[in-house]
């Protein structure tokens, strides 16, 4: 399916991949005066690109499909952009700056960009083959999960992150009669982002809402029914699930195919440097399926920075080049807020403090280092989430401020100020100490 702009072959873009980042990058470029003249952007799934974000609500019916799109075809066209869909790109050939795809459709390029994205990664397990066995990634997975949520029966998550969660609880809100199960590797849900408290607050509400959780669940074997579909999941310790369907959500894998196919540096993904170029200085990549020294990607802010460098980068703008930060994580798991930045576990060096509202389900646990703060974790309330960040980042002296911390900025800052005051005062050496009505009543350590 093809979309063309009426645009001239010079100066000649060619974007391999049409999802979020690729998109996003499109969007950077029309905004730009000295934009490639020609774009062609391919893409292999047959609809334009859409939010894969909010896959979730999909599944739960929360959404329609048409609200997931960010643009219609038409758009592509009104911006002098070619638009190839259902299209797949098998080769590329940098002696000739050509690619080749899976229809014999012959392209030159002057630059490329590899947005291809990545994979869910499936475990290596006997029976992972077998039929009723899904993933949840694009448009067609929701399509097939909503399905298995209509029928009923058992399902069975592997994968306890995000996206696992999304996809047990959209499945538990779609059907009926339908039994969900995550199972998780770890000890506990979301080990990467939530510490031990906000995890067991997070599954005691999932097992709340009839979602059954196996955690240090390592996956053994599917059994086939003997009629090649699966029947149940067997785990190493020796436990057994009821199985009608299985939903692999379990982390991805970068699409490196055709950066090794074209001979450029891949490790774990395609490896770039600062500007977003490959080994090849005619070609760049751009997302989940790149590697920046040593990191690769699966969340978008560090994707936007990304977006922003090479957009500048092929428009023949200076810039610094793209940069690894820290990064905070916002989530909403199952209507579930949670925010956190930092590391997940506190080393004997942190200054640990902790608040828990049971009655609202609230939980925050900040870490700190020498009076700065270094993490946090918070759980329902996370409104103050970005403050913290914000204070993190400037490695803020928060001494002045400890025993309000936990609550926000509205004290904190009020106790920062004043302690500033003081100490460029001469008049006073004594400091501002916070009032006891201030500390939280349910648990401070």
């Amino acid at each position: 399916m093809e979309t063309a702009s009426r645009c001239a072959s010079i100066d000649h873009l060619i974007i391999i991949g049409n999802g979020m980042a690729s998109h996003r990058l499109i969007e950077a470029l029309v905004r730009h005066p000295r934009r490639p003249t020609c774009i062609t952007v391919i893409g292999e799934e047959p609809v334009p690109a859409y939010n894969r974000i909010l896959l979730s609500p999909l599944l739960a019916g929360e959404l329609a499909t048409d609200a997931l799109t960010f643009r219609d075809q038409a758009w592509y066209a009104e911006q002098g952009i070619t638009l190839l869909l259902d299209e797949k790109v098998v080769t590329i050939d940098r002696d000739n700056c050509r690619i080749t795809t899976e229809s014999d459709r012959c392209l030159d390029y002057d630059h490329l960009v590899i947005a291809t994205g990545s994979r869910p990664t499936i475990p290596n397990v006997s029976g992972i083959e077998l039929a009723g066995v899904h993933s949840f990634r694009d448009l067609k997975d929701a399509t097939a999960l909503e399905a298995i949520a209509q029928r009923g029966g058992n399902a069975v998550v592997i994968g306890g992150g995000l996206l696992g969660l999304e996809a047990a609880e959209g499945l538990r809100k779609r059907g009926s009669d339908i039994k969900v199960s995550v199972l998780q590797r770890s000890e506990r849900l979301m080990n990467r982002q939530l510490d031990e408290t906000a995890a067991c607050l997070l599954e005691n509400t999932l097992r709340q809402r009839g979602i059954h959780i196996a955690t240090n669940a390592s996956l053994a074997v599917l059994e086939d029914n003997g009629h090649g579909h699966v029947q149940a999941v067997m785990l190493s310790d020796g436990r057994r699930l009821p199985a009608d369907s299985v939903i692999v959500a379990a982390g991805i894998t970068p699409n490196v195919e055709l950066g090794q196919q074209a001979g450029l540096r891949c490790e774990r993904a395609i490896v770039v440097d600062a500007h977003l170029t490959t080994s090849d200085p005619h070609i760049a990549a751009l997302g989940e399926c790149c590697q920046f020294d040593q990191h690769t990607y699966g969340l978008v802010e560090p994707i936007w920075r990304q977006v922003d460098v090479l957009a500048a980068v092929l428009c023949g703008e200076t810039t610094d080049g793209y940069q690894e930060v820290t990064t905070a994580t916002k989530l909403k798991v199952s209507g579930v807020a949670l925010f956190a930045f930092g590391p997940t576990e506190a080393g004997h060096e942190h200054d640990v403090l902790r608040y828990r509202d049971p009655e609202s389900g609230d939980y925050r646990r900040l870490l700190l280092r020498d009076g700065q703060l270094e993490g946090a974790v918070l759980y329902g309330d996370t409104r103050h989430g970005p403050w913290y960040f914000e204070q993190a980042l400037a490695s803020a002296d928060l001494t002045a401020c400890r025993q309000t911390l936990l609550f926000g900025p509205s004290d904190a800052e009020v106790l920062q100020t004043e302690h500033a005051d003081n100490a460029n005062s001469p008049a006073s050496s004594s400091s501002a100490s916070p009032s006891s009505s201030h500390l939280p009543t349910s648990e401070v350590a």
